[in-house]
Order: C-alpha cells, then sequence, then structure tokens
C-alpha cells in the first residue's frame, strides 16, 4: 500500500523551493542590473517573509547564546569569588592574630606588677598543653627544673591564683588548675577575716567554698584571697576567687558558698611560677 504523503510535509517542500526559487531570480537581475524596482519589490516582499521566521530563529538560539555565555563565565566568577573567600579568610586571620599577640603582650605586662609576688623570685612560663577530663584539669609549662621549677609551687596569672605545680622535668612541668576537683586551697575572706576551705569542681564549674559558718556577712563580688595560714600551701594574699552565690537554712551547719575564680584559665597562655615552696 502506498504511503500518503502527509499535507504539512508538501506544504514546507513547496515553501521552500518557491523561497529558492525567489532567491535565484532576485540574485539573476540584480547581476544583470535590470528590474531595480522589480528587485526591490521582491527584497521587501523576501523580507517580509524570511522576518517571521528570523525572529522565531532568533527567540530560540538567543537563550541557548546566553546560557553558553554564562557557562563561559560562570567558571571565572567562581574562581574570582574563591580568591575572594581567600583574602577575607587571611584578613580575618590576620586580625585574629593581632589579638593573640595584644592578649599575650598584655598576660606579660600584667605578670610583670604583680603585688602579691614582691619579694619572691618568679620563672615566666607559657603553657603549651592542656588536659581536661572528669578526674584532672591540667596544663603543661614549657618550664621545668632547670629554671628552678619544682612541684609544690605556686603558678599565678595576672588575675590571680592558676594552680601549683604537680609535676616536674628538665624542660617542662604540669600545672593543676584550681579547678581541678582535686584541687583545695585555704582562702580569707571578710573583715577582721574569716578563712575557709575552696574546692574545684571541674573546668569551667565554680568552686565550692566550704567551713562558712552560717549568717557570716558575704557579699556577691566578694573577693578569697589565699589565706596565708602557717604551713599552708600558698603565700598570703593572692586572689583566687570572686563569691557568687551564698544561701543557708536554719538546720545548715554552714553556708552554701560558690565562687568564680578571678584567672581567666581558658584564655591563660603565661604565667609566672613562684619560686616559693609550702610552708616557706
Amino acid at each position: 500500500m502506498a504511503r500518503r504523503r502527509r499535507p504539512g510535509r508538501s506544504r514546507r517542500s513547496l515553501t521552500i523551493g518557491l523561497l529558492v526559487l525567489v532567491s535565484i531570480t532576485i540574485i539573476t537581475l540584480d547581476y544583470r542590473g535590470g528590474g531595480h524596482g522589480a528587485i526591490s519589490a521582491l527584497k521587501r516582499a523576501a523580507h517580509d517573509t524570511f522576518s517571521p521566521v528570523q525572529r522565531g530563529v532568533d527567540a530560540v538560539v538567543r537563550p541557548v547564546g546566553s546560557f553558553l555565555a554564562g557557562a563561559v563565565h560562570y567558571g571565572a566568577v567562581e574562581q574570582q569569588n574563591a580568591k575572594l573567600r581567600a583574602e577575607i579568610g587571611e584578613l580575618e586571620r590576620r586580625v585574629l592574630e593581632g589579638r593573640a599577640t595584644r592578649q599575650e603582650l598584655d598576660q606579660l605586662e600584667q605578670l610583670a606588677h604583680l603585688p602579691w609576688i614582691d619579694g619572691i623570685q618568679a620563672v615566666t612560663g607559657q603553657v603549651v598543653g592542656l588536659n581536661t577530663s572528669n578526674f584532672a584539669v591540667t596544663v603543661r609549662l614549657n618550664v621545668g627544673t632547670s629554671s628552678g621549677v619544682d612541684v609544690g609551687m605556686p603558678v599565678v596569672g595576672g588575675a590571680g591564683l592558676v594552680g601549683k605545680v604537680t609535676e616536674a622535668w628538665k624542660s617542662g612541668s604540669t600545672v593543676q588548675l584550681i579547678t581541678d576537683p582535686r584541687f583545695a586551697v585555704s582562702v580569707r575572706f571578710g573583715s577582721p577575716g574569716g578563712y575557709a576551705l575552696a574546692h574545684g569542681q571541674g573546668a569551667g564549674k565554680a568552686l565550692v567554698v566550704q567551713y562558712v559558718a552560717p549568717a557570716t556577712a558575704l557579699h556577691r563580688g566578694e573577693v578569697l584571697m589565699t589565706s596565708g595560714l602557717q604551713n599552708a600551701s600558698f603565700p598570703s594574699g593572692i586572689p583566687v576567687a570572686k563569691i557568687t552565690s551564698f544561701s543557708s537554712t536554719p538546720s545548715s551547719t554552714s553556708e552554701a558558698v560558690s565562687a568564680q575564680p578571678v584567672a581567666d584559665l581558658p584564655a591563660v597562655q603565661y604565667v609566672d611560677v613562684m619560686l616559693w615552696y609550702p610552708g616557706q
């Protein structure tokens, strides 16, 4: 059975044939130099015929061209953005380094003017390691026995007591921080002066202050100092912590007191090891 030709296809073939014929006729007349009026009319007719086709082609091709152009430039834009991000990161790093340097200088300057260290020799050390667990809060220093550092010596920062040396070797030492659960220090408060015992409770936690009699006159922000009692583990007058809360009940045998270390322990970078032995 013969295949029936579709009417749409026949019309498109006829249109293409007519357009080709018109084009040949225009070229021939223009080449011979005659029929300028006819040529102009044919050109206008051809323009009118092709314009809708050209607009349709442009409508399809232009978005594709724009997409391809965008795809070509996308990689360049991404590279530029990556470069800008890197530059911003470098600037932020420099700002942070500047802040850290300023902080280090401030700490070193404070260590040079500690009022409670007057008359006691000290060695400045840098914190080079941190150990924090449920059972211990310690830091490692870059000064040891070769610098005169020994077990039991007090360690202080610009604001106050940091801890004590629990291990020492030639080039380094380990310091138990005052927030360590095994740490305890005798403190003095009030006027003329009461005595209590401050215990560590773990990294980031307040100290618990024990043996404060009920109804003792206390106030928030009051600074607890090392007591300096006979055979004490620390010299007298070193700031330890500030009272943050206190309470009691009629049946209490002592006040429930909490205190925050005056030294910003997580930020400490430089400390002074006081060349002082317990009981001096």
